[in-house]
């Protein structure tokens, strides 16, 4: 599956930092390592109903945190997946009486226009779940060879032999795990997790985990299960539904969480540097992705687990059930600029909650329109002071609001009194090269 185009990252001179995230595992503020390459892996969308403003603030603070990577000179091996074939999607097709794949197709096509909009650097590896069916089936296999899955008999009409992974074999082998994927794949462990058991990354207690298990794509009824979490890894065919070739598995397809950590096993180091998200993936999915790493590997998933907050839309909860979602598309064929769409993003700090209006909107336009008179009469290389600002704000948990303060007093320094010249091209590169966002 091919990405989407980007604009290239201006330079800068001089060097930042690198930054510092919160970790969701540890909970608290961790420094990110000086690497030869850092690797980000951030879960993409189901696709149907894209882009919403939630994707959008997900995607774009990810990608606030590549730009400070690349500011610190380092590299980034970039992934993302594209959970095509899901019970979701399957369930919105059939409501619209549309082809699964062409519901899917049209989304992803949507997303790659809005991401391309909003200049969000690609990933290197953008990969549907579709496409790494020769990944999985055999990782699959291997999990039921060691006893680290198992098949359920179908009942009330269900089919025998979906597949699914044992959280508590896993977690009582801990160290004694044999890899899967063979060789055993390399990594920096440093300030990783050690052995996986459920409640790791998230943190939660098994009562927490209920609240939210079902409403977050689990089965916690599903008769025959050895533990009420544990996830599913294949489910066999049912008549209607898509399916493919499973080798010993029998025809079916993949759960959720499989796809992640096979894409991402098979393409960065274990542990790779951050695994990325929003909040509602913290838990069952960040969790379960993690469990089957250790499971196949022998390692743990990521060194560390970064989460965005939730969106809501003038105040309520935004979500699909709702139908209250903000649409980037919809905003662009509005004529707002993606430019004022991502600056009001980033006006809010990237792991908080907060709520889409209006007024978000109106002050980053005018904040946008601000910057650019201040960059156009500017003298040149007046941004070198905000720049040490900018920098420090956001090596500091990407700090995305007090960067945008230090903008703001430069810019209101140059347009009230301010020495006037011919323009900063000093500022245009480093609010792109820092915030994305274009001049």
């Amino acid at each position: 599956m091919q990405s989407w185009s980007a604009r290239p990252v201006p330079e800068l001179p001089g060097q930042a930092a690198p930054p510092a995230v919160f970790d969701s595992r540890t909970r608290q503020v961790e420094q990110l390592p000086q690497q030869e390459r850092a690797s980000l892996y951030v879960c993409g969308i189901t696709p149907y109903d894209a882009t919403h403003l939630g994707h959008a603030s997900t995607y774009v603070a990810f990608d606030l945190l590549h730009r400070a990577w690349l500011d610190a000179g380092m590299p980034v091996d970039y992934v993302q997946n594209v959970t095509d074939v899901d019970d979701p999607l399957l369930e919105r097709a059939d409501r619209d009486g549309v082809d699964w794949r062409d519901l899917a197709r049209e989304q992803t096509d949507l997303f790659r226009e809005d991401m391309t909009a909003l200049n969000v650097i690609p990933p290197q590896h953008y990969l549907g779940a579709t496409e790494t069916l020769e990944w999985i089936v055999p990782a699959v296999e291997g999990l039921l060879a060691q006893g680290l899955a198992y098949r359920v008999q179908g009942e009330d009409g269900e089919p025998d032999g979906d597949v699914y992974f044992d959280v508590r074999a896993v977690a009582e082998a801990g160290d004694s795990i044999i890899p899967v994927l063979q060789p055993k794949v390399q990594g920096d462990e440093d300030g990783a997790p050690g052995p996986w058991s459920l409640g790791q990354i998230s943190g939660l207690t098994r009562d927490e985990m209920l609240e939210v298990f079902g409403e977050r794509g689990g089965d916690p009824e599903r008769p025959g299960k050895r533990d009420i979490f544990d996830p599913l890894l294949w489910r066999v065919h049912r008549e209607g539904e898509p399916f493919w070739e499973g080798g010993e598995l029998g025809e079916g397809r993949p759960g959720w969480h499989i796809e992640c950590s096979l894409i991402s096993l098979k393409l960065l180091p274990a542990p790779f540097t951050v695994q990325g998200g929003g909040s509602d993936l913290v838990f069952p999915h960040h969790e379960m992705g993690a469990g089957h790493s250790w499971a196949l590997s022998g390692r743990p998933m990521a060194r560390n687990f970064v989460h965005t907050g939730m969106v809501g839309l003038d105040g309520h909860k935004m979500s699909k059930s709702l139908g209250n979602l903000e649409l980037v598309s919809r905003l662009r064929e509005r004529g707002v600029e993606p430019a004022a769409v991502r600056l009001a993003i980033l006006s809010q700090h990237y792991r908080e909650d907060w709520s889409w209006s209006q007024d978000v909107l109106t002050r980053a336009e005018a904040r946008l329109t601000r910057w650019r008179m201040a960059a156009d009469v500017a003298v040149e290389g007046s941004f070198a002071d905000a720049l040490d600002s900018v920098r420090d704000a956001l090596a500091d948990d990407l700090d995305s609001p007090r960067a945008i303060e230090a903008i703001d007093v430069w810019a209101e320094g140059v347009l009230v009194g301010g020495q006037r010249g011919s323009g900063d091209d000093l500022a245009r590169q480093a609010i792109e090269a820092r915030l994305g966002v274009v001049l």
